[in-house]
């Protein structure tokens, strides 16, 4: 895979506004199960990608690494992250 595309990163933020009312933070794997045909390294470069453009957040329990929206939930505000 080259770089990270646009339509790429367009499916997980789409996937994320449209599950947003539900809950604000997802899995890895729930992201992997969006592209069935690539290898999971290629999805967590584009989950890297949009974490640098300051899209996506991710939050550690220390066990485990959940995404989300940047700014969404209640976690960042709890924990005075920004």
């Amino acid at each position: 895979m080259a770089d990270v595309t646009d339509q790429q990163k367009a499916v997980i933020v789409d996937f994320l506004k449209g599950k947003s009312a539900a809950k604000s933070k997802f899995y890895f794997n729930d992201f992997v199960a969006l592209f069935p045909d690539m290898k999971p390294r290629e999805v967590k470069k584009i989950l890297t990608a949009l974490v640098n453009d300051q899209v996506l957040e991710f939050w550690s329990s220390g066990s485990t690494t959940m995404y989300g929206l940047k700014g969404a939930g209640k976690q960042s505000h709890a924990e005075g992250e920004d």
